[in-house]
């Protein structure tokens, strides 16, 4: 696990979110991001009361793209949901990592800027995971070639028409 920032090392600024379902992961990776000496803002849920997690990931990623904070991390049971949602939001790349080295991988050659973790995972591994996020750095090269691509995908998505959800036990009317 990495130790806190020496003299003059970057001080990160994240900002942490979960659901219900997280809330114990979520203590846990708030304790390891201010011992590693980063600033973590937290935007709920704070007990364990059930919340809908697009709520949550909307306030992350929304502290993200606008500059507020350097990276977000988002948990719930699964870690698919935030993910679904915080990838909403252009700008976003959130990524659902469950180890060490989908975590480095996430910022090396996707330039992630929100770790989305499984509560239903071992907690030591997600720490680790977290820790490799955050001490990863983004490669550029190719990879900066096909975020590029993903942008203009984003550009693009400003002017597509959204449908309504349909449940899948159900046919589209």
């Amino acid at each position: 696990m990495a130790v806190s920032p020496g003299e003059g090392a970057r001080i990160v600024r994240i900002v942490i979110g979960c659901d219900h379902r997280g809330l114990n992961l979520k203590q846990s990776v708030s304790r390891l991001i201010a011992q590693l000496g980063h600033s973590c803002e937290d935007v709920g849920c704070y007990t364990a009361d059930s919340v809908d997690y697009p709520d949550i990931a909307w306030k992350v990623a929304e502290a993200v793209t606008r500059s507020a904070c350097d990276y977000g991390i988002l948990v719930c049971d699964t870690g698919i949901g935030m993910s679904i949602a915080a990838n909403k939001v252009n700008g976003v790349r959130a990524a659902l990592c469950h180890d060490p080295a989908s975590g480095s991988q996430a910022r090396q050659h996707n330039d992630a800027n929100i770790l989305c973790l499984a509560a239903r995972n071992n907690p030591e591994v997600a720490l680790d995971t977290v820790d490799a996020f955050l001490t990863a750095r983004f490669e550029g090269g190719r990879y900066r070639r096909r975020l590029n691509k993903i942008k203009a995908m984003e550009a693009q998505n400003k002017n597509i028409e959204v449908l309504p959800v349909h449940h899948s036990n159900q046919p589209p009317t």
